[in-house]
Parts: C-alpha cells; structure tokens; sequence
C-alpha cells in the first residue's frame, strides 16, 4: 500500500510539471462514432408484479419469461427467469434495468444487463425515443468481444407479437 501512495504523489508532481514544459497541442479531432445492428429481439413478458412505494419511487418488476434475438453475427433465444426492474421517479420518468440471459444457437450463454429511462413527452411535445445502454458478459472466445464494446439499445413493440412482450433492437458503436 505503501508504494501506491508514493506512486500517486510522484505523478502529482511530476505530470504538472511535465505538463507545463510542453507546448500547448490543438485538441484532437472528434471521432464520431456509428451504429450497426447487433439483433433485434422480443422479449416476451409475464404481467408485472408491484412491489410498492420505496423511498425512491413506486417499484415493481417484470419477468422475463423467453423470446428469440437475430441479427448478423448471432442468433438464439432468451432465456426465461430474466426480469426488468423499474422505478417510476418522482419526476414522472421511469428508471429500467432488465438483468437476463441470451443463448444462442450454437449453445453460448451472454449475461445482458440493459438499463434506460422512460420519460413521459412534455405537453404538445412528441415522444421521446427510448433508448437504453445494454452491457454484456460473455465468456471468454467466440463472443468474447461483446463484453469490450459499446452499445446502444432501443424500446418498442411490434403489433404482429400477440402476448406480452417488449422489442429491444441493439446496436454497437464503432
């Protein structure tokens, strides 16, 4: 422990000082990331179970009980006992975080922990999209590089789907 903090006040006196004796650099230009698809998926719903106010907001989660992910370089199902835990905030938005599993079709599990807000358009404004930052844990191999990405999600639906359900379509930044 000793030697972190000898470490630590070295860098603070020798990085301002290396700082000030170089010439002062325009910024670098910005690198604008892109999106390409992931999957889409639904994911199929059982009815939500309130668990009630808190001192954050009302709460209450929704199971996860299956449903299928495709996109370009993967594809399988989800994996029911998943579930999307909400809080609606006191400021009319609503806080989500779903913690489920995908396997795919050739036998890999990939834990997904997904979250986002939910916020109500102000008056005479339309909707907001909702979007959601999904992290993933793969193991190590074939889809290892899902848990060194970046990515960003989106929320809908898809009126062909009869039962409960919710379509999440990611995307990785690149």
């Amino acid at each position: 422990m000793k030697w972190i903090a000898a470490l630590f006040m070295a860098l603070c006196f020798v990085v301002p000082a290396a700082a000030q004796e170089t010439a002062p650099r325009s910024p670098a230009p910005v690198d604008v990331p892109g999106l390409e698809l992931l999957y889409r998926s639904v994911v199929k719903l059982s009815p939500a179970v309130e668990v009630g106010k808190t001192a954050r907001g009302e709460r209450r989660f929704i199971p996860i009980i299956g449903g299928t992910f495709e996109g370009p370089q993967m594809k399988g199902e989800i994996l029911p006992r998943g579930w999307d835990w909400q809080l609606d905030r006191a400021d009319g938005c609503t806080e989500l975080e779903a913690d489920y599993f995908l396997k795919t079709d050739d036998g890999v599990v990939i834990n997904v922990v997904n979250t986002g807000a939910l916020c109500p358009p102000k008056k005479g404004e339309a909707p907001t999209p909702v979007r959601t930052s999904p992290v993933f844990e793969a193991p190590l191999g074939k889809y290892g590089w899902l848990s060194k990405g970046a990515y960003v999600g989106t929320l809908g639906f898809d009126p062909a789907v009869k039962e409960p359900h919710v379509v999440i379509t990611v995307y990785k930044a690149n």
